[in-house]
Formats: structure tokens, C-alpha cells, sequence
């Protein structure tokens, strides 16, 4: 378990990341302290509704700004997340998924905020969150959602993570990979679970995970299918999910448009609406 209160050690390229992440963090304090954010927060409107944005006939599309990858390395040479995000907006997406880690995506938090400027949609953080303040940071740089990835934290920090997004009006996606992780998911209860088909070990890649981890939930659960989707076959293939996360397959795509029409165009077999 965790050498740091709240932390597990996974065994995976997520150890290094958090441990970045935590001096990452404490520079960003000593930056912006916290009571300066917290007195951003009260000018603000209110968040968009993520989870209600995925509620569609057909399986809904996150589109993800994404530079980088640690597995991958540079995906697209000529990256502007603006435009980006507005084509994204342009051609149907349900919500954008911003990547603001620096170290290992190569994206920034001024991203969200450039795109929170000309994107209506809702928008979700797409970082490695393990810490309160960076759900204070997320909300006052215009996020609509953030991330929490289950096998990163213990369950006393996840629950407190997740209850404070619900309290500054977060959509929490929380991330599973394994049966273990999606029961501490749905004992917290997280209504809004995304369920990564790629293995942190090596990097490798399985439907196959989503198809099975999704009949264990319940169907007032929205479920979000993550990594390796390439082709509305794939979309199929995952089973009773309301949205899918692709990032990679757009971003380098030649025809775009096409992708995503081809990625949107799978219906849905919600059985409950929220």
C-alpha cells in the first residue's frame, strides 16, 4: 500500500507520475495559495452538467485534446488545443477532455482555460488528481469534471476527493481497470465511472475489460468505455456503455470528421434514464 497517506503504490508508470505530481502540486500552492482560489469560485457560474451531457440516443463522444502519451510519445506535431477543442464542438461531441498534466501529456492547465473561453460544452480535467486543491484549481480554470483514478488511492482520500467535487458541483469520472476497483467505485457510490481498457504494467490494450466489467453495474450508473476504441465496431464491441473517452484515434486521424461521426454513430442500449 501507500508509502504517502492517501497514495498506493501500483507498480505501474503511475507511481512516477504521482510522485511528480505531488511536488507539482506544492509548487502550484506556493504559487496560487488556496484561499486566493476558493475566492475565485464565487464569481463564477455554475458547472455544466457532465454526466447529463452524456445522455444520448447514441453512445456518447468525449473528445480529448491530447498532445502526448507516455506509451505513444508526441501524437501530433502541430497542436492547438483551441482549435482543437472548437472542431471537437463543431462536430457533434458530447464533452471535451482536456489532458493538463505537463510532465508526462505535455498539456497545461492554461489549455482548459483557453478552450473554457470559446467551448460551451462541458468540460472535464483530465489529470491525476491526489490532492483537494487541485479540485479547486480545475473548477476556478473552468472544468466541469475531473478525474480520480481508483487504483491511485486509498479509499478514505478517493471518498473525500469525490465528496468535495459533489460540493463544488464536480462531475467525479472515476477510473477503474479491475472487478477489485470497480467494487470500491460503486461503494462510494460514484454515479459516473469510466473504465480504462489499457493495462498500466505494459501498456497493452483490451475490450474486452469494459465488456465484462460493465455487467456488473448497475444501470443507473453511467459508464464511460476508455483507451484503445478505434472504429464503431470497437464502440459495439465494449457492450452497455453510455459514452466512450478517445483521444489518440482522433487527434491522429486524417479524416477527422469521419472518425467522429463513425464514433458517434453507435446507438445507445441505456435501459434507465438518469
Amino acid at each position: 500500500m501507500s508509502r504517502i497517506a492517501g497514495l498506493v503504490q501500483t507498480g505501474t508508470i503511475l507511481d512516477r507520475i504521482i510522485a511528480h505530481k505531488r511536488d507539482e502540486v506544492a509548487a502550484a500552492q506556493a504559487q496560487v495559495p488556496l484561499a486566493d482560489l476558493q475566492a475565485q469560485l464565487s464569481n463564477l457560474p455554475s458547472p455544466r452538467d457532465f454526466r447529463v451531457a452524456l445522455q444520448r440516443e447514441q453512445i456518447a463522444l468525449i473528445a480529448e485534446v491530447k498532445h502526448a502519451s507516455p506509451s505513444k510519445g508526441v501524437l501530433i506535431e502541430d497542436f492547438e488545443p483551441v482549435a482543437l477543442a472548437r472542431f471537437y464542438a463543431e462536430h457533434g461531441t458530447a464533452a471535451i477532455s482536456i489532458l493538463t498534466d505537463e510532465q508526462f501529456f505535455q498539456g497545461h492547465l492554461d489549455h482548459l482555460r483557453a478552450i473554457r473561453e470559446v467551448v460551451e460544452l462541458p468540460l472535464l480535467r483530465k489529470d491525476f488528481t491526489i490532492d483537494p486543491y487541485q479540485l479547486y484549481e480545475a473548477r476556478a480554470a473552468g472544468a466541469d469534471a475531473i478525474l480520480l483514478i481508483v487504483a491511485a488511492l486509498e479509499d478514505a482520500l478517493l471518498a473525500d476527493l469525490h465528496g468535495l467535487a459533489t460540493e463544488l458541483g464536480l462531475a467525479a469520472l472515476v477510473e477503474v481497470h479491475s472487478a477489485a476497483e470497480m467494487a470500491r467505485a460503486l461503494a462510494l457510490p460514484a454515479p459516473l465511472i469510466g473504465i480504462n481498457n489499457r493495462n498500466l504494467h505494459d501498456f497493452s490494450v483490451d475490450l474486452g475489460i469494459t465488456r465484462g466489467l460493465a455487467q456488473h453495474v448497475p444501470p443507473s450508473v453511467t459508464l464511460v468505455g476508455e483507451s484503445g476504441i478505434r472504429t464503431a465496431d470497437d464502440v459495439r464491441a465494449l457492450g452497455r456503455v453510455d459514452a466512450i473517452l478517445v483521444g489518440e484515434t482522433i487527434v491522429r486521424a486524417t479524416d477527422r470528421t469521419a472518425v467522429m461521426q463513425a464514433l458517434s454513430s453507435v446507438p445507445s442500449t441505456r435501459q434507465e434514464v438518469l
